[in-house]
């Protein structure tokens, strides 16, 4: 399976840009954080819970494991659907996979968010990645460094507070993207999808949540709480995020590769 997968990736490749810095080498980088109790969900939602079924020898002699498991739609590596913030829009089931699947590229944006934690990225940061590389060709899967996948699974350095409850969303502090940034990568640059290693594409401090309804309003795909952007280059690699298919769901878990080229 994982042979068929790379061959599937490299295959997809081709259509990719290459730009300084991709790898030498094919290599697949798992960018999804697994689900367990460390698991960041936000302050008012039901966190990750696993409870097992049986774990065991049945009567008959053999090995069974099975277990049930509930949790927010909003938690973990996840993907929000536009219905989120847009009514009537796709729901996650919805999702065309075309949306899903395609050629990333990452914006390192960690430096200005080391000195402020509440930083929002701007179209000039943007323009910036495509002064260094190239203009970000459309149907991209524009990738967010912040810089904060370094502090998972703790929940205070990663989203500003550890409490819990709808008192603590005021105490949320990490950066996301500007309203208007968001605006300009679907009207200027009509991307595929866009993620980031933080808990929210808006910043913990941001109660308007501009850059969801713009790209919810275009049925941009999010992708949030992305593991391991330390490890991609600034481009040449492709994307597939692969949610858990819930019908009317406003986002669900997901797996995300990339395949590095």
């Amino acid at each position: 399976m994982h042979r068929f997968a790379l061959a599937l990736f490299v295959s997809l490749l081709g259509t990719a840009c290459r730009l300084p810095g991709s790898a030498p080498e094919e290599s697949v980088i798992d960018l999804s954080y697994p689900f367990d109790a460390d698991t960041v969900y936000w302050p008012t939602a039901e966190p990750f819970h696993l409870e097992a079924v049986f774990h065991g020898t049945t009567e008959a002699g053999f090995h069974y494991e099975a277990n049930s498991f509930s949790a927010a739609e909003h938690g973990g590596t996840h993907l929000d659907a536009p219905c989120h913030f847009a009514e009537g829009q796709l729901t996650v089931d919805a999702i065309p996979l075309d949306d899903l699947i395609g050629p990333g590229i990452v914006v390192d944006v960690t430096e200005a968010c080391a000195s402020d934690r509440d930083h929002r990225v701007t179209i000039a940061e943007l323009e910036a990645w495509e002064h260094a590389y190239q203009q970000i060709p459309p149907g991209t899967i524009v990738l967010l460094r912040t810089g904060f996948g370094r502090f998972w699974p703790d929940r205070e350095r990663y989203m500003g507070t550890a409490a819990r409850g709808q008192e603590a969303v005021a105490d949320l502090h990490f950066p996301g993207l500007d309203g208007e940034a968001a605006r300009w990568l679907v009207e200027e640059r009509h991307i595929r999808a866009v993620g980031l290693d933080t808990a929210s594409i808006d910043c913990g401090q941001s109660r308007t949540f501009d850059a969801l309804r713009v790209l919810a309003a275009a049925n941009v795909p999010i992708l949030e709480n992305v593991a391991q952007l330390d490890q991609l280059p600034p481009g040449g690699f492709f994307v597939m995020a692969l949610p858990m298919k819930i019908r009317g769901g406003s986002g669900g878990p997901v797996r995300i590769a990339a395949l590095v080229r």
